[in-house]
């Protein structure tokens, strides 16, 4: 169950008619709730909407909706994004238009909101330009989440894709070297070349980054380590990331 508090900041629209009408208008949501059973035309063309502007939804027993919702929801909730998203397209435009040598990341798996926000906060500091979600299985960008970013999340880029690896072809080809940080790695990160336009991918800490996506980086480097844990927190990691790349950017000037 979710915490009264947090309840307190979540913004829902509800009801068919003006949820259909905000997707309908290119609003973004970071996940429409469904009653599970619904039908007929309205929420045919609302799934149809919802797939085609690839927005989260999820499926769910009448009961949660209405714990949620005081008023009539007809089994349709939104939960109204805390930042406008770009696509990634936009994200590269933006990205490259600030400077030569842009720094992003990809967060494969992060559902942790207070890494991401905390992600966030150190990708911001360090001067980069924006982070990379999936639609699914990442973390909520919520109050929460923008919270523990110190508002970095209001200050940077968030592209949220449907497939992480379409995205990664796209920074490809516009120039980006893609670089995935894993501990298993036998090149270092102080052997990597992180001076040009970069996008370094960070997976989860329990599965680390998926087979599919780490097969299409150029380089995998990991983070040297003297300690016998043998893993950092991904937001740690993050920030030793980032900061490594500031680091070579400020030898080579």
């Amino acid at each position: 169950m979710e915490d009264k508090h947090q309840e307190e900041k979540t913004q829902y629209l509800y009801g068919m008619h003006p949820v259909l009408e905000a997707v309908r208008a290119g609003r973004k949501f970071d996940k429409v709730l469904l009653k599970k059973g619904l039908e007929g035309s309205q929420f045919r063309e609302l799934m149809q909407l919802l797939t085609e502007n690839e927005l989260p939804y999820q499926f769910v027993p009448g009961e949660v909706l209405d714990r949620k919702c005081r008023g009539s929801h007809q089994g349709v909730m939104a939960l109204v994004a805390r930042i406008d998203y770009v696509d990634i397209d936009q994200f590269i435009d933006n990205a490259l238009g600030r400077t030569l040598t842009p720094l992003v990341m990809i967060l494969d798996g992060v559902s942790d909101v207070r890494n991401l926000g905390a992600i966030a906060r150190s990708l911001e500091v360090a001067g980069g330009q924006g982070i990379i979600v999936p639609a699914k299985g990442g973390a909520a960008i919520n109050a929460e989440a923008v919270k523990a970013s110190a508002g970095a999340l209001m200050r940077i880029d968030t592209c949220k894709v449907s497939n992480l690896r379409l995205a990664i072809y796209s920074l490809r080809q516009a120039g980006f070297k893609i670089v995935a940080s894993s501990e298993k790695a036998d090149l270092s990160m102080y052997e990597a070349d992180l001076t040009g336009p970069v996008a370094i991918i960070m997976g989860s800490e329990g599965t680390g980054i998926s087979k599919s996506i780490l097969s299409l980086a150029d380089q995998t480097v990991s983070i040297p380590q003297q300690g016998q844990i043998g893993s950092l927190n991904v937001s740690v990691a993050s920030a030793i990331m980032a900061f490594e790349a500031v680091r070579q950017r400020l030898e080579k000037r």
